[in-house]
């Protein structure tokens, strides 16, 4: 019993290494996005809106299920695939690791909607609020 209560924590805790180098490389793509400098987005907001989208169609149940640690790592393959010192080699590995050009196009457009959804609805809400600010009545002190 001890035994998987030790094994369920270390699976945890490696879930949420992976996890938070996942954020990380995200958070470092979101600080150079131009349209977030842009619209003045907040890249941590940013980069809490996009891991979480992203995740939810990862393979893996939970941050310590070894599929979903393995799809963080993927994930952040693809999304530093541009600094890899071989990119054609990097992208062959990525097509074996996602099982498919089709795993890696599918993960690819997942990534790439979660950032398109994210940025739509943090400039919309921006708006929203401004929007809301200028309907208000003026009050006379």
């Amino acid at each position: 019993m001890k035994y998987l209560l030790m094994l369920s924590i270390v699976f945890a805790l490696t879930g949420c290494a992976e996890k938070q180098e996942f954020e990380q490389v995200v958070l470092e793509k979101m600080k150079i996005e131009k349209d977030i400098k842009d619209y003045k987005i907040d890249p941590e907001e940013m980069t809490k809106c996009v891991t979480s989208k992203t995740a939810m169609k990862m393979d893996g149940i939970f941050p310590g299920d070894p599929r979903r640690m393995q799809a963080y790592k993927n994930y952040i393959k693809m999304i530093t695939l541009t600094e890899s010192s071989d990119p054609k080699k990097t992208l062959d590995e990525l097509r074996t690791d996602f099982g498919s050009p089709k795993g890696l196009a599918d993960a690819h457009a997942n990534y790439a909607e979660s950032i398109v959804e994210c940025l739509s609805g943090l400039v919309t809400g921006e708006e929203e609020k401004i929007q809301a600010v200028i309907e208000q009545p003026a009050t006379k002190p």
